[in-house]
């Protein structure tokens, strides 16, 4: 159980921070950018749930999301290891296969999409847009993490790789949330279109 009794702790005053396995890491560590980029998404993706104006079964599946990017952070903070005393929670397959079936749902009943689409339309999907950018982030931060880190445990604390499902889960929650947004515009009139050239191809008047 998680017990906050104190918030600060200056323990971190040093540019240094403590990861998931007790050792410590540079604030500058790209393991921590994959993590802080992770839990920067959640937060977007909260403001997209409160601002009141998505679908109740879509705010259900971003709540479930929500508590997935915690254990997402949570494993991209925690080096791998051969062997742990207290195995930690990982990221499985199981969750990236859940995002790929919540895409196929919510895809299925949308329009064809002919043209790249502009964020926007109600607050819902605007927000939601937002979030997905970040989301983006999050995967480059998480790809650079394995990059400099690898994929295979260590053997002393602080020294193991990443687990890669991190980065596949965040690329497919990218994808529903592409989904989700277009979903969240339905009731308001569907996509809003992109227009080249910000449509002076189609009104000469305005070249």
């Amino acid at each position: 159980m998680v017990n906050l009794t104190r918030i600060y702790t200056r323990t971190g005053d040093d540019g240094s921070t403590a990861l998931g396995d007790l050792s410590r890491t540079a604030k500058t560590d790209p393991r921590l950018a994959a993590y802080a980029d992770a839990n920067e998404a959640n937060a977007a993706l909260g403001v997209a749930v409160a601002c009141g104006s998505l679908p109740v079964d879509v705010r259900t599946v971003l709540l479930r999301v929500q508590n997935d990017l915690f254990d997402v952070g949570a494993d991209l903070a925690t080096p791998l290891q051969e062997s742990y005393e207290y195995p930690p929670l990982r990221v499985k397959e199981e969750w990236v296969a859940e995002l790929e079936a919540d895409c196929d749902r919510y895809l299925a009943p949308l329009e064809k999409l002919r043209s790249f689409i502009l964020p926007g339309g109600t607050p819902g999907s605007a927000y939601l847009h937002v979030a997905l950018t970040v989301v983006r982030r999050a995967e480059r931060s998480t790809w650079a993490a394995i990059e400099a880190y690898g994929t295979e445990p260590g053997t002393t604390r602080g020294e193991g790789g990443i687990n890669p499902t991190t980065a596949r889960y965040l690329n497919r929650l990218s994808d529903l949330l592409f989904v989700l947004a277009r979903t969240a515009n339905v009731e308001a009139g569907g996509d809003v279109l992109w227009a080249p050239g910000g449509g002076r191809e189609q009104d000469p008047s305005r070249r």
